[in-house]
């Protein structure tokens, strides 16, 4: 899920874009220490703690060995989970923003990662409501689970519960709740029935994250290419607003056809049992415009033609899908182009679930209504969660139901004996109008017996002993009593046939409920007073929402932008978090201006903070702020230009101009020089907290600044412990580990990100390298540095034109730098004096070699050996540091 992540500014614009797109969002990293809120890069979607959605359970980390850097793929949510050892059904409630009825997307993932020590793959089965969602099995304890189901919201609550089955702890990692146009995804057999994902293709496209800012859905694509296909794809922009299931366009721009003209198009699947049934929505868009040609085709499931002759739009989005359901074990979807088309069938994405049929029915409504409302006044804990009467043999504690075919299930019995209940009898009771047995003996249930029971008509048995009960017992229930019809019994000291009887006060009880209700006001004064201490404090730390911006002189107008950028003619990026475009002010200035999303209800906070740490802060390595806009609902921050881009693009295996070692070494230097600054020459210092490859931008003359500071954090300058920060912020790959797993930030943890940069300059390796698997930085570096293999280490593209000893040397910054300690790595200053020491030696070596060049001519080829040994100190000033 990590892959690919945004720079701060974008981060903080991604999330600004990405809360249009999150309305209705509920997004849960289950197991998340309290108050701990996190938010993915990669989608700008904002995790919240699990703490309000479930009231059982146990908070769990996984084992250090799945986790993070080791492996460094893993997304954040999936680091800690819940787990349920206490209890056979547990659950967690959701509350949809949508109405009853409305539809929705739910996704729940797991990773169990040896977190219980024990090394035992659990087996336990998840339930929506009252029915079986999905049976969770583990192959081993690296996999990562993730199940997807399309409902309809049956009341205004939904259940998700993980029931368990004797075969292991259930426990979860994370819950997301999506909400989905009621238009799509239909079937033919309605509202009791669900859509549980099998598979969901991105098809032709094996670069992509397989999650994206522009899916209003929020779904997840796996990218899928067969040898027999070719990729076709385009850059323009395709028309999906006139197709409700909205592909996100780097789906939808990519296609696949047969590598053979004439051949079709074909995928198949295999069911486990034979009466399954499926549903398959296929997406199509034209993304090749061909003069006098005709691209059209039929679709067949298992030879039988179900849908076509289809002819695709040219960059248009359509989506077809069968309204009756694929019955059966094998199934084989084939496309193919009809006789007088001559261009071949086209397929973009592909999405294949199989329904399931919603047997159990909720709990009646009034009936749930009235126990809930019982558990919250008589603060009931019996582990009552998820649907009251289902699953059948999960139903809670104390209750019987009753169940028909075709009728929800009711409450019959209640037996709440000895369950520390105080208080009067609520009405609450007499709302389950079929109870037959209602047993509340042995508690400290005071007060009159209530009138309003005389309305559970069905009720044959009432037991009310041992409790404070006085007065007199309703007339009815007493008749009914004699008559045989209902068993009831009271304590008769207590209570009496008549009216007549009078209540004991007691005294004693108000004036103790006194002292405490003053004694509990007291403490949550004092909670409130320090809560608002940390709150301004926090607030005046972090430049938060609500302060005035400190400077008008370099604010703009938005018709001043407009003329700025041309009415927005020159997009020079683009992003989840909006567009950048080129503009020239008046003196001829170029620059860039980012844009943040007009219908946003986010950001503004990170869009202050920038802005205003922007107008204190000057150097010749930090980007450069011109000014910002801020003018209603149009908000835009103003920068330098930077001709050449990032150094991400400059090092990608991409770019036709690599950089020479010489100039690696200054970029490096210029990076540490903004860097050392932040860290030491601003009062209050600050941490960047995004330090990478992406936020270090080029100027013309190759000039590097560090650019971005959404993310920025001003510490105190008269505290030098660690600040605490609730939610953990950065890039995985860059992120240091020490602040990941304790949330403890000082300016160490730039340290190590900036020795990632480090490590991807001297290797033109990204981050995160992926192969046959994923395996961070450090980790791929550190057996070649045992084995002394530089020649390895450095980009290959460098063709060995370095100087060995500067080269070793920038290696140890580098590790030096991404020590696992924050105690133990080197601070900014020394890292700026190591560095200017392996430029000298570079220079030096640049020196003898245009020296003995002059002298010398070479024909031919060479490798990086020969060119290393033609130099008499290469490998005499520093040898090796780890082995």
């Amino acid at each position: 899920m990590f892959v690919g992540y945004l720079t701060p500014l974008l981060l903080s614009l991604a999330v600004l874009v990405h809360g249009q797109l999150q309305t209705g969002f509920i997004s849960i990293d289950c197991g998340s220490p309290v108050n701990f809120n996190f938010v993915d890069v990669d989608t700008g979607i904002s995790y919240t703690p699990d703490g309000a959605y479930v009231s059982t359970g146990i908070n769990n980390n996984i084992s250090s060995e799945y986790a993070y850097p080791n492996n460094p793929n893993l997304a954040y949510p999936l680091s800690d989970l819940r787990s349920f050892p206490d209890g056979n059904k547990n659950c967690y409630t959701l509350t949809p923003a949508a109405a009853k009825g409305s539809l929705y997307l739910l996704r729940a993932s797991f990773l169990y990662g040896n977190y219980d020590g024990e090394d035992k793959l659990p087996e336990f089965d998840l339930y929506l409501d009252a029915n079986l969602w999905s049976s969770i099995k583990f192959g081993n304890a690296f996999d990562v689970i993730t199940t997807e189901i399309i409902s309809a919201s049956v009341s205004d609550t939904i259940s998700v519960c993980l029931v368990n089955k004797g075969l292991g702890i259930p426990f979860i990692s994370a819950l997301e709740l999506r909400p989905l146009n009621n238009s799509i995804y239909g079937t033919e057999l309605g509202s009791p029935v669900s859509l549980v994902l099998f598979e969901r293709f991105d098809i032709g496209y094996t670069k992509g994250t397989g999650r994206y800012n522009d899916d209003i859905y929020d779904r997840i694509w796996s990218p899928y290419n067969s040898p027999s296909w070719n990729i076709v794809s385009t850059s323009s922009e395709i028309n999906n607003n006139e197709n409700g299931y909205r592909a996100p366009l780097e789906v939808i721009r990519t296609a696949a056809v047969p590598r053979n003209g004439s051949d079709r198009l074909e995928f198949s699947w295999t069911a486990d049992d034979d009466a399954s049934k499926f549903y398959v929505y296929m997406y199509f868009a034209e993304v090749q415009l061909a003069k006098n040609q005709t691209r059209k085709f039929n679709i067949s499931w298992n030879g039988s033609l179900m849908f076509g002759p289809l002819v695709p739009r040219y960059l248009f989005a359509a989506t077809i899908s069968n309204s009756e359901a694929f019955t059966g074990k094998e199934h084989h979807i084939s496309i193919y182009k009809t006789v007088d088309a001559n261009l071949p069938p086209i397929l973009n994405a592909v999405e294949i679930y199989m329904a399931k049929q919603l047997d159990e029915l909720p709990t009646f409504s009034e009936d749930v209504a009235a126990v809930l409302n019982i558990k919250t006044a008589y603060q009931v804990n019996k582990g009552w969660v998820g649907d009251p009467c289902g699953p059948k043999n999960y139903t809670w504690e104390g209750l019987e139901c009753n169940y028909s075919v075709s009728l929800p299930p009711r409450i019959i019995s209640l037996n709440l004996t000895s369950s520390g209940l105080s208080g009067i009898i609520s009405a609450s009771f007499a709302n389950i109008t079929s109870m037959e047995s209602l047993d509340l003996s042995n508690n400290h249930l005071s007060g009159p017996v209530p009138e309003f029971l005389k309305e559970l008509k069905s009720l044959k048995f009432m037991n009310l002993e041992g409790n404070q009960l006085s007065g007199s017992v309703p007339t009815e229930l007493v008749d009914r009593s004699k008559a045989g019809l209902l068993t009831l019994r009271v304590d008769e000291q207590n209570l009496c046939s008549s009216g007549s009887c009078k209540n004991k006060k007691n005294v004693v009880v108000p004036v103790v409920a006194s002292l405490l209700s003053a004694l509990v006001l007291c403490i949550a004064l004092i909670i409130l007073w320090r809560l608002r201490r940390k709150q301004k404090w926090e607030a005046d730390t972090s430049n938060g929402e609500g302060r005035p911006l400190p400077s008008k002189n370099r604010q703009f107008t938005y018709a001043e932008v407009l003329n700025i950028t041309n009415n927005f003619q020159d997009v020079i990026g683009k992003g989840g978090f909006g567009t950048v475009f080129r503009g020239n002010m008046k003196d001829g200035t170029q620059v860039a201006v980012k844009m943040l999303s007009t219908s946003s209800k986010q950001g503004s906070k990170e869009f202050q903070a920038e802005a205003e740490l922007l107008m204190r802060v000057h150097h010749r390595n930090l980007a450069s702020f011109i000014g910002y806009c801020d003018e209603g609902s149009n908000m835009a921050l103003i920068y330098e230009y930077m001709a050449n881009g990032n150094l991400k693009d400059y090092l990608s295996y991409k770019s036709s101009n690599p950089l020479s070692w010489e100039m690696r070494l200054r970029i490096a230097i210029h990076a540490a020089q903004g860097l050392e600054y932040l860290h030491h020459g601003c009062k209050p210092p600050i941490i960047h907290r995004d330090v990478k490859t992406a936020n270090i931008l080029l100027s013309e003359n190759m000039d590097a600044k560090i650019a971005d500071f959404g993310l920025s954090r001003a510490i105190p300058s008269d505290d030098h412990s660690d600040v605490i920060i609730t939610t953990v912020m950065g890039t995985p790959g860059y992120l240091d580990p020490e602040y990941y797993n304790s949330r403890k930030l000082n300016e160490k943890s730039d340290v190590f990100s900036f020795g990632i940069v480090l490590l991807e300059l001297i290797t033109g390796q990204n981050a995160v390298i992926k192969k046959d698997e994923s395996i961070h930085i450090v980790n791929w570096v550190s057996p070649l540095i045992e084995r002394e293999d530089i020649g390895s280490i450095v980009d290959q593209r460098l063709h060995g034109e370095f100087d060995v000893s500067s080269a070793w040397k920038a290696l140890e910054v580098a590790m030096a730098c991404t020590r696992p300690k924050s105690l133990h790595r080197a601070t900014m200053s020394t890292v700026l004096t190591e560095l200017n020491q392996c430029l000298a030696m570079e220079l030096s070596h640049n020196r003898e070699t245009k020296e003995r060049f002059s002298e010398e001519i070479y024909i031919g080829p060479y490798n990086s050996s020969e060119v290393c040994s033609t130099s008499t100190t290469s490998y005499s000033i520093t040898r090796p540091f780890a082995r």
